[in-house]
Formats: structure tokens, sequence, C-alpha cells
């Protein structure tokens, strides 16, 4: 198992501004879940939506880690290192 250096990198956690997927409002679309980015803050659907547009910002951006938007969870996962950690 790879050890993640970019989960320790974050000191203050981007919360979401908006209970929103910023791409499925503006394309009319729908999510189930929402996440965070913890290097820009947008705010984007899971691998459970439709569109899995979180996925897609890791692969345009390499922004590695996020956080679920989701009343009640605590928890983050890096893209790069596959690695999933509660807080």
């Amino acid at each position: 198992m790879s050890k993640c250096v970019d989960m320790p990198a974050i000191s203050d956690l981007k919360l979401a501004e908006r209970y929103v997927c910023e791409t499925c409002e503006e394309n009319g679309t729908r999510w189930v879940h929402l996440r965070t980015c913890q290097t820009c803050g947008m705010t984007l659907c899971c691998d459970t939506s439709p569109q899995k547009h979180m996925t897609k910002h890791f692969k345009e951006t390499g922004h590695p880690v996020i956080i679920s938007s989701e009343p009640g969870e605590r928890w983050l996962w890096c893209y790069a290192h596959e690695l999933f950690t509660e807080f």
C-alpha cells in the first residue's frame, strides 16, 4: 500500500459553500452525493452520480484530495494514492 503525502498537506478543510454539484447545476443534470475538492474548493458529484464530475475534475486538474460534503460524513479520499481516511 502506498503512503499518501497529499492528505497530511491539508491544514484547513475546504467545505461546500452551497449544497449543489456546480457542473450538474449548469448542465441541468442530477447528482446523488457531493464531494468538495481540497485544492480548489469546487463541489461536484460523486461516482454514484451519473456524470461523476468529481472524478472528471481530478483527471483534468490532478487535484488529489476530496472531502465528503454529505451531512454527518467526515472523511477524505485521495485519488492519487487511492486512500481513504476518516477524521
